[in-house]
């Protein structure tokens, strides 16, 4: 019979401490939890280094677990290698995924500057991975791809869609158009309309998104070859950050398609 680890076993603790941002870049692992995220770290080759789960997650996912090696932990050590409130029972401790700034290619892109909450970045990936971008990258100060919320907001994209990081935004924005891509930042003081942008649209693009509550710098905002803004028709002041990407990558995709 499996042995069942508890939260007293010293390799679980020092697993939880992946819950720091410090440790997890010092050692280049984090935590998938849950299903959807395990079902994404399974399908890259060589990113899930171990499977956690508890017996009544090993059962429950019993056809996504098939053939893996399976380390069965009990409730409370669950509790303490899962940030949700509720765990759902499998846990896998996973390697890095980002790639180098240059892997990031057109026709495509999001650059994300200062985007801190961890929700609105895992949903942009997710977006940019349904309108088929070709990569994204976090830029600045903002938050860690691999924060537990980010790649749970991702559904799985944040596995298979290209996600560099970069400390600087202006490098990101410069690369971007080395690379042939025309920056649009999106913002709603912009002079160009969304809906009448198409042959803009339709070139290779990297859109700018800033920070959720003060947008983007001007600085980085005068780099961009064009600001464009989102028609509001309503009372509403503003959109939510992924909710203002979500429709300028499905712009773009419709366009360039």
């Amino acid at each position: 019979m499996s042995v069942i680890l508890s939260a007293a076993n010293a390799r679980l603790k020092e697993i939880r401490k992946l819950a720091r941002r410090a440790v997890r870049a010092e050692r280049r692992q984090f935590l998938a939890d849950g299903p959807k995220a395990v079902e994404g770290a399974l399908g890259v080759e060589g990113c899930v280094q171990e499977i956690f789960a508890t017996e009544a997650g090993a059962e429950t996912y019993a056809s996504l677990l098939a053939d893996q090696q399976v380390t069965l932990v009990d409730d409370r050590a669950m509790a303490g290698l899962s940030d949700s409130v509720t765990p759902a029972g499998v846990v896998a401790l996973c390697r890095f995924l980002d790639v180098p700034l240059a892997d990031i290619a057109g026709p495509l892109v999001v650059i994300c500057a200062d985007v801190r909450d961890p929700g609105n970045a895992g949903t942009v990936i997710r977006c940019a991975d349904a309108a088929g971008a070709s990569g994204v990258i976090l830029a600045g100060d903002s938050v860690d791809l691999y924060n537990p919320k980010t790649v749970r907001a991702s559904v799985g994209s944040a596995f298979h869609l290209p996600v560099a990081i970069e400390r600087d935004p202006l490098v990101a924005v410069k690369a971007a158009k080395a690379a042939g891509l025309t920056v649009l930042a999106a913002d709603m003081h912009g002079t160009a309309d969304l809906f009448a942008a198409d042959a803009l649209l339709a070139r290779p693009t990297a859109w700018l998104m800033g920070n959720e509550a003060w947008g983007l710098p001007p600085q980085l905002a005068a780099e961009a070859d064009e600001i464009v803004s989102i028609p509001i028709f309503g009372r509403a002041e503003s959109l939510n950050l992924s909710t203002a990407a979500a429709l300028c990558l499905y712009a773009s995709a419709r366009a360039q398609r």
